[in-house]
């Protein structure tokens, strides 16, 4: 058998980075020295690498991150906000994903809300954990489109698949009663203790009753029973108002971007 019909093969068997690394080594002297068995691992260690990485950037694209660039490891703690950093650092792990916990990260306008959602979104995609970034008015949106043209079950399921889903700009707007349904039909019965969901609000959580129509709301308390129960909360707090400076200032980030 000749090496190229090796190389062909793995090709075939869409092992392509296993397939150069072979032809590096067959082009490299030392690797001769090399016992047999080794460069098989090494081999398979190139070939399982590359899909891992591929992998990450796969999800990492499906996220539909709004801010792709956002890292845990660059969260600013001396910006003059009140930040939890064990707390971030231990939700970093990505383990409330694996206990279907949510977090409810809750600021000001520029607080850097959709920042820290994004920053966790790309630690759980760098974890294979299936990630999607949504802004509730979108979702919404998206929602009633799907139901007038037939696809509201597709649609519904491209939100209830991911493992982790970031839902920014939670209650900015109150949502009709119609709307309300919708997202008690996500949370509530697709979601609920089966994955877990990220919730950006410029509202406290204390707040998010009224928002979702209170009293004269059925589904207020519904909605917020399946939702609070064991959530992490992060509320990114100024410690002096009259200096606070945005965090997009802070962050380097186009002012166009949402926080």
């Amino acid at each position: 058998m000749t090496k190229q019909n090796t190389v062909d093969k793995l090709i075939a068997m869409r092992l392509s980075a296993m397939a150069n690394a072979f032809l590096s080594q067959e082009s490299d002297v030392s690797i001769k020295e090399i016992a047999f068995a080794d460069r098989l691992a090494m081999l398979v260690d190139i070939e399982f690498s590359s899909r891992n990485n591929n992998r990450r950037k796969r999800l990492m694209k499906q996220a539909c991150l709004d801010q792709p660039s956002a890292n845990i490891s660059d969260i600013n703690y001396t910006s003059g906000r009140k930040l939890n950093r064990k707390l971030i650092e231990r939700l970093a792990s990505c383990e409330y994903i694996n206990e279907y916990r949510n977090i409810f990260i809750t600021g000001t306008t520029g607080s850097g809300k959709t920042y820290m959602g994004c920053a966790f979104g790309m630690e759980a995609c760098k974890q294979y954990f299936g990630t999607r970034y949504i802004r509730l008015p979108d979702f919404l949106i998206d929602i009633e489109v799907a139901r007038n043209d037939g696809t509201y079950k597709k649609v519904m399921e491209k939100y209830t698949k991911p493992a982790l889903l970031i839902i920014d700009e939670w209650l900015l707007i109150k949502p009709t009663e119609a709307e309300s349904r919708d997202v008690s039909e996500l949370l509530l019965h697709h979601r609920r203790r089966k994955s877990s969901t990220i919730f950006c609000s410029q509202y406290s959580d204390n707040d998010w009753y009224e928002q979702l129509g209170g009293d004269s709301s059925p589904l207020a308390d519904a909605i917020l029973d399946c939702i609070v129960h064991d959530a992490y909360k992060i509320n990114i707090e100024s410690l002096d108002p009259s200096k606070d400076v945005s965090m997009q200032e802070i962050y380097g980030l186009d002012k166009d971007l949402t926080e």
